[in-house]
């Protein structure tokens, strides 16, 4: 999917409090931009430019996390955190965070460090985890590549710590790597990242950062423009989990085969937001994955502040469930991004970079109550004794496809989902026995849609199944209990 270059994941050697990659596995992670989550003064018709600063702080992020705790979800990822250039720019200001120019200060914008370390603190005491994203390929400068001041940069601050400027070829690895991001309005001055110098730096710094401020994870921007040896003493550095995005131009495409050590997905947009498409791809996809990847440690997601919002391309709610219910239930860590579960409907970069205080933190909106049920049965199925191997590690597989639906199982939850919208009219499946993964006999409920009808597997463990337009998700009756659904 368009949307979803999937990102690579790493594990790394944890520290006393770390989580392991293992244990990152069993989280779900809401991903908010610092400056567009909320603000200290609580507001929630403050305007916002949509290219300039609109007051988003920690002060005012640690003031709602009953809103992204009661959606179910176990960690928040920030943006980056580091001193960004100032002023203006063709672009607007760097509110987004990913133009650094001093990596030893924080972005005074977003908060003090007291601010920082109190967000750490709060979300550990929900028994939550803090993720940040972090920037090593490139430092951010207002002007063209030929005409960079370094001075202005901590601690690269001379020309020699960068590659000569030249425009990305994203059909030549080496260009990816050496070349600028960035353009002759805005330049991303692309570090020597090879050089064991700056190597040396940033590991300090990580290894700094991440103690002082307690951080769980990390979100690393713009891994494929970074040679693959630097990750391991970075990582090993830090002592936590990575989590690095692998988007660009050549992995835009679907095809698996292009960087599958890079563990792009691509399909859910596509398939989810048409309801003139197939099944095929997101079919072909899932199973060509499967044998090159282990997606059980994917990062999964459907939106993020780089892609089109999903509501942009089609505003049918059924879709939107859809999609968002396959994302949560699949495999791997799955990931929000602030202002789906409102259905914004934000294009290209920056309009999908919305203030989420303008919609007044509703709870009570469709998705919200849809990503808490969806989360619920997600974390209530963690919870079982054998949900390391019953869950965590087992990949999801379609156990029925057609041309607009899909039943994917997980363990022994089920999910339905199709792309005929809201117009479409729905139709029985049968899904057997021998693919239910259900005895004869067992009772399942369908957990969403607020009737908890049951439905009884045959003799042979088979069901039959109403399938759209909204998603359907069959859990097990025998195990209801303490979950939260149902009215257990």
């Amino acid at each position: 999917m368009k949307l979803s270059p999937i990102p690579l994941l790493w594990g790394a050697a944890s520290v006393a409090q770390a989580l392991s990659g293992a244990e990152w596995q069993k989280q779900s992670i809401y991903q908010i931009l610092t400056d567009r989550f909320a603000r200290t003064d609580g507001s929630t018709t403050e305007q916002c430019a949509i290219t300039s600063y609109c007051g988003g702080t920690y002060r005012g992020l640690i003031d709602h996390l009953d809103y992204i705790q009661g959606m179910g979800f176990t960690a928040v990822w920030v943006s980056p955190i580091v001193k960004n250039l100032e002023g203006d720019t063709p672009y607007g200001t760097a509110y987004h965070g990913y133009w650094a120019q001093d990596i030893y200060s924080l972005n005074e914008n977003f908060g003090t460090e007291q601010d920082l370390v109190d967000l750490s603190a709060a979300l550990h005491a929900r028994g939550m985890y803090l993720m940040v994203d972090v920037v090593t390929n490139h430092m951010g400068y207002n002007g063209c590549g030929d005409c960079v001041d370094y001075s202005l940069f901590r601690p690269f601050n001379n020309s020699g710590y960068y590659h000569p400027f030249c425009e990305i070829n994203y059909d030549d690895d080496n260009s990816v790597r050496t070349c600028w991001e960035g353009d002759n309005k805005v330049s991303l001055p692309d570090l020597k990242t090879e050089d064991s110098g700056i190597r040396s730096t940033f590991s300090d710094w990580i290894k700094d950062l991440v103690a002082k401020y307690s951080i769980d994870g990390m979100r690393i921007d713009s891994v494929k423009h970074v040679e693959k040896d630097f990750w391991p003493g970075f990582l090993e550095a830090a002592g936590i989990y990575g989590i690095g995005e692998a988007s660009s131009l050549t992995v835009l495409d679907g095809n698996p085969a292009i960087y599958a050590d890079w563990q792009n997905f691509y399909w859910v947009q596509e398939t989810f937001s048409n309801p003139s498409a197939t099944m095929d791809n997101l079919v072909n996809g899932i199973n060509t994955l499967k044998g090159k990847a282990d997606t059980t440690a994917l990062g999964v997601f459907v939106e993020n502040h780089d892609q089109v919002r999903f509501p942009s391309l089609t505003s049918d709610m059924s879709l939107a469930k859809n999609a968002i219910a396959f994302t949560l239930l699949s495999d791997g860590i799955p990931i929000l991004y602030q202002g789906q579960e409102q259905h914004f409907s934000g294009g290209d970069t920056p309009n999908q970079r919305e203030a989420l205080w303008t919609s007044g933190y509703n709870t009570q909106s469709e998705l919200y109550q849809l990503v808490a049920t969806l989360n619920r049965v997600r974390n209530h199925t963690l919870a079982a004794a054998n949900a390391e191997s019953g869950y965590v590690k087992y990949q999801a597989w379609a156990v029925y496809s057609d041309s607009h639906s899909i039943a994917m199982r997980k363990g022994d939850v089920i999910g339905v989902f199709s792309n005929m919208g809201s117009g479409g009219s729905g139709y029985q499946i049968n899904i057997s026995g021998g693919n239910s993964g259900y005895s004869g006999g067992e009772q399942v409920v369908q957990v969403l849609g607020g009737d908890c009808n049951v439905i009884t597997a045959d003799g042979a463990g088979a069901l039959n199944v109403q399938v759209g337009p909204d998603p359907v998700v069959l859990y097990p009756a025998s195990v209801l209990e303490g979950s939260g659904l149902c009215g257990h």
